[in-house]
């Protein structure tokens, strides 16, 4: 166990060391591109509920893909950090309808609908350091999104957005990381993921 949480940390550091040395340009061009995908995955053009997290820092920009949603009609709930780590869920109204939280995050400024909202979602958009080639996230550790995962139906897309050299090979995991279905990288679009157990 403390060995898998020695490396996931090294990996973490190694992961947000590389974002960091892109542009903002670089890191704009790889949020169109992964916001454009979205954008017209068939479950997407369907989905009547999409959760997703609001960007920041060095993250893949998510803000153009909840704005492109949000007019077209879809029902955008984006998270908040509660106290427990765990992730209560608003409606998101457009970029005004966001403000500043804890850890530099942005949130939702409209009443929050509890955690199990995220169960709604048609898709959910998580965020991701890396992705492994059979769906493994590594996230920054904290464990919000593990829980939250933990709600969604077995059959709803699950979505991870990272950078091209994010998605691995292989990736440390533990009983309590859940895999994501599919990862969407700037330049090989959404990559989908066989379910465990599936034949390849």
């Amino acid at each position: 166990m403390r060995d898998i949480t020695e490396e996931k940390t090294a990996l973490r550091s190694d992961l947000l060391a590389a974002r960091a040395r892109l542009t903002p340009d670089e890191r704009t061009a790889a949020g169109r591109l992964l916001r454009d995908t979205v954008l017209t995955l068939p479950e997407a053009e369907m989905a009547g509920t999409v959760a997703a997290y609001v960007s920041v820092g060095t993250e893949p920009a998510t803000q153009s893909l909840l704005f492109a949603l949000w007019k077209r009609g879809t029902y955008v709930l984006v998270p908040r950090l509660l106290p427990d780590r765990d992730l209560d869920w608003a409606s998101y109204e457009g970029p005004d309808s966001l403000r500043p939280g804890p850890y530099g995050l942005l949130e939702p400024t409209e009443p929050t609908r509890g955690p199990e909202a995220i169960r709604s979602a048609d898709i959910v958009i998580v965020p991701a350091l890396a992705v492994s080639s059979t769906g493994v996230r590594l996230g920054r550790g904290g464990g919000s999104y593990d829980r939250a995962l933990t709600r969604v139906a077995p059959g709803i897309l699950t979505i991870a957005p990272v950078y091209d050299t994010e998605l691995v090979a292989s990736l440390p995991a533990e009983a309590h990381d859940l895999p994501v279905r599919a990862a969407v990288t700037p330049s090989g679009g959404l990559v989908r993921f066989a379910p465990p157990g599936a034949e390849t």
